[in-house]
């Protein structure tokens, strides 16, 4: 038996830890951390050793399928790739370029090939009907960063490794790896952080982050708007914004000061559920820290008031010095670089939307609207859809209603490994070879990284004769959809050269060769301060009072008071069951039940329903079964539900996701609930309702 040992970083979450992989005779028989990783320095989760059961996975597919009725046949790639762009053409020719519709799921910015090879295809697709995963994720924080810096990805990374203090709101990077800043191992950063001074954890559930910190502050489901005014208020009554060192770059901070100041915060408890005084107490604490940094994440994102809330972190950090500052808050400076000449920086309001006229935000629409511009007739329908690597059944608002619609579609392409809830709806589904078997570079991790690193992953593994890396398959999408409308292609080069030309574009001095004669990665350093010297704003300044935010917050109003029975529903994620595909992997579902309603024991009572009961949820929009789960983590008045669950369909063919129990959070999702600014999706803070199944009916 010939055994070797390979190294990559693993290509399944934010963290991007870097994994040492056995091969017995070319089979793959065990991962485990790469202890010379300078970033991850050994540490993997469940998902990096869940990679071999994607590999032996027999539910993923491999070759192209096409549906013929309700059953599928194997086909292939040529004759796959050239009806895939065919067809899209056809119902473009007869309906219009916007007759097609996109959605781009969470997985396409974990993959080179998909970075890199997805925007010729939808240049060349030119329709608006343009929707992805980012509008029930992190549309809030691209939004602030074009109108504050002058670019979407302009975007301050928590320096947690030097900070001596930290408040955290709704964020759970000990379960979710840290998203939006890359730190692997997080939960070892986070302690360190706490022995040293002070982590604050802002979340109305005592999660496994809160678990670790210096104190949990619980708070009121989408109440961070208001916990952040009063405590940009005190801050500003305790002390002058410290801001000297920004000199003249600083564009209408006293105008956003006056605005804030406008607002009467002395009933902030009984708005967000936190005391005045120890708003007061965080202030201050905050001010006198050597160094601290305020961050939030998805929690605070998808929710009503997500721009807002992110505008006034950023405000928040501004004022106490600490932005652009080592300890704060300050963005990298990756070698493949993902700001500056060259790089979508972002807009806001190019377009809108067919039926509620939503402003397009990055050249997207917001993924809310996807049902009602495939339902409602009328020039510029959706009529087909292409969709690549996402699952919106389970992952976006009004799932049912989609699961719904999408069954209407004259033609549906799907690139995708799984015949899941989504795509058992497409007529055409369009496997990609393992990403064990293609170049990689993590071109936005790196990005949001709290060090600057740099890793390049290299096949591990050969292609079978019968796949495809995702790289041709949407390169062979293009070439067949231009075909057929009679326009140019120009395939790009294949991803090694084509990294090695975005690596000289960067004008870092690192090169292929040197990614490639460094298997473990390169550690380049701590962040530096670089945000001024960056800023993409017309006039070279940090707008600190961007007229959309002045505006979004003088019409903030107080959510009305909850009517008898009423309960705010929020998400919460698990290390093992962070997205909807992870639960096709034995690994990743074993051991206890993640799928519960978590429910305080008051409420269940006032609801009559026993612990561990099964018991209906009801919102405005829809209603699921679910089982409940008395729980202490979770305030009065607070239910709290995981995404990513709802697998019990006809016509999925996920084996192992088949018994893992449990009702999609989406299916009680509100398309009306955005984040007017952005668009983003109002995930948390869903006003639902409790009750027996028997009293039911």
């Amino acid at each position: 038996m010939s055994t070797e040992t390979r190294f990559r970083a693993c290509p399944l979450c934010e963290a991007i830890c870097g994994l040492e992989l056995r091969f017995d005779d070319g089979v793959l028989q065990a991962i485990r951390g790469d202890k010379d990783d300078p970033f991850s320095r050994g540490h993997i989760c469940p998902k990096g050793n869940a990679i071999i059961d994607l590999e032996r996975d027999p539910d993923r597919l491999r070759q192209p399928l096409r549906r013929r009725g309700r059953d599928w046949e194997t086909i292939g790639w040529d004759e796959a790739l050239a009806e895939a762009g065919e067809r899209l053409a056809a119902v473009q020719r007869e309906h219009g370029e916007d007759a097609v519709g996109v959605y781009l799921g969470n997985p396409n910015v974990h993959h080179f090939g998909h970075i890199a090879y997805l925007p010729p295809l939808l240049r060349a697709l030119r329709t608006r009907n343009r929707f992805s995963a980012s509008s029930v994720d992190q549309w809030p924080h691209q939004l602030v960063n074009l109108l504050m810096y002058g670019h979407q990805w302009l975007l301050p990374i928590p320096d947690i490794d030097r900070t001596d203090y930290c408040l955290m709101l709704g964020a759970n990077p000990v379960a979710s790896n840290g998203s939006l800043m890359t730190a692997p191992g997080a939960e070892k950063r986070l302690k360190a952080l706490a022995a040293r001074g002070r982590l604050v954890v802002v979340d109305p559930r005592r999660n496994e982050t809160a678990a670790i910190a210096s104190e949990h502050l619980p708070i009121r489901p989408a109440g961070d708007v208001w916990f952040l005014l009063a405590l940009l208020h005190e801050m500003a009554a305790l002390s002058p914004p410290r801001v000297a060192h920004y000199g003249d770059r600083l564009d209408g901070l006293e105008n956003a000061l006056d605005a804030v100041r406008a607002f009467d915060t002395i009933d902030v408890e009984a708005r967000c559920g936190i005391a005045a005084e120890t708003v007061r107490r965080i202030a201050a604490e905050l001010l006198a820290a050597p160094t601290a940094v305020v961050y939030g994440r998805m929690g605070v994102s998808t929710q009503r008031h997500g721009s807002l809330s992110q505008w006034l972190i950023q405000l928040i950090n501004l004022f106490s010095g600490n932005l652009d500052r080592p300890g704060g808050a300050l963005p990298n400076a990756p070698i493949v670089p993902v700001t500056g000449p060259g790089t979508p920086a972002g807009s806001r309001g190019r377009w809108h939307s067919r039926v509620r006229g939503l402003p397009e935000l990055c050249g997207e629409l917001p993924v809310a609207a996807l049902v009602e511009e495939i339902t409602t007739p009328g020039a510029g329908q959706i009529r087909a859809l292409f969709t690549c690597a996402g699952n919106p059944v389970l992952s976006t608002p009004n799932g049912r209603a989609l699961d719904a619609a999408l069954g209407g579609l004259d033609f549906m392409v799907s690139v995708d490994p799984y015949l899941n809830e989504t795509t058992r709806h497409a007529h055409l589904i369009l496997p990609p070879a393992s990403a064990l078997t293609q170049y990689h570079y993590d071109v936005y991790f790196n990005a949001f990284a709290v060090r600057r690193v740099a890793r390049l992953s290299v096949p591990l593994a050969e292609r079978g004769a019968d796949e495809r890396g995702d790289w041709e398959i949407l390169d062979g999408i293009g070439a067949s959809h231009a075909r057929a409308t009679e326009k140019s292609w120009t395939p790009q080069s294949e991803p090694r050269e084509l990294l090695a030309q975005w690596l000289k574009a960067g004008r870092s001095g690192i090169d292929l060769a040197a990614l490639e004669a460094a298997p473990h990665g390169l550690d380049l350093g701590p962040l530096e301060p670089s945000l001024l010297g960056r800023l993409q704003t017309e006039d070279g300044r940090i707008q600190c009072a961007p007229p959309l935010m002045l505006d979004a917050l003088s019409a903030l109003s107080a959510e009305p008071p909850a009517a008898a029975g009423e309960l705010r529903l929020i998400g919460r994620r698990h290390v093992r069951s962070n997205n909807s595909w992870m639960h096709n992997a034995p690994r990743l579902i074993k051991g206890k039940p993640r799928h519960h309603l978590l429910v305080h024991p008051d409420d269940l009572l006032a609801a009559g329903v026993d612990d561990g009961a099964r018991a209906r949820l009801r919102s405005a929009h829809g209603v699921i079964d679910v089982d409940v789960m008395a729980s202490d983590e979770v305030g009065r008045g607070t239910v709290c539900l995981p995404h990513g669950f709802g697998h019990q369909r006809d016509g999925v063919r996920l084996a192992q996701a088949a018994q893992v129990v449990g009702a999609s959070y989406n299916d009680l999702g509100d398309p009306s609930a955005l984040d007017a600014p952005s668009g983003n999706a109002a995930l948390n803070g869903l006003a639902v309702h409790l009750e027996s199944i028997a009293a039911a009916g």
